[in-house]
């Protein structure tokens, strides 16, 4: 009498080496766009949502060959999305100067200064300008 599968001490079937390896080259290659996504600013909670997201897709795909029909298109969009900015992109195909970035100097931007950045301000007290000066011309 054979035992049910159920009741056999070793239920899971064992992973092969080469699905782990292609679900953690996954999971490595989503990192790319998930980076680019936190420093556009993204919460943490989307930023796991989206990988998680993309990292199941995409081992879906890397597992099973049937949904990778429809699954690639979706995938790609997803992936390239957030290295494009649709801004600058146009910007640049219209031959436009870049925009500001806020309070970057040299950028253009609220006290960025323009391409000149603001001359130095001297902040050492007289007494010392006097002393240091007499010190250049003892030279």
């Amino acid at each position: 009498m054979e035992a049910h599968p159920s009741r056999s001490p070793r239920t899971i079937r064992q992973v092969s080496p080469t699905t782990l390896l292609l679900v953690g080259i996954v999971a490595l290659l989503v990192l790319l766009p998930t980076r680019r996504l936190q420093l556009a600013g993204w919460s943490r909670q989307n930023l796991t949502l989206y990988f998680l997201g993309m990292w199941a897709l995409g081992a879906l795909v890397a597992a099973l060959p049937a949904p990778a029909r429809f699954l690639i298109p979706i995938l790609l969009v997803a992936y390239l999305a957030p290295f494009v900015t649709l801004r600058e992109g146009l910007d640049r195909l219209m031959g436009r100067p870049p925009r500001s970035r806020g309070d970057i100097p040299g950028s253009g931007g609220p006290g960025g200064g323009g391409d000149a950045p603001p001359p130095i301000k001297n902040v050492t007290p007289p007494d010392e300008r006097a002393r240091a000066n007499a010190g250049e011309r003892n030279r």
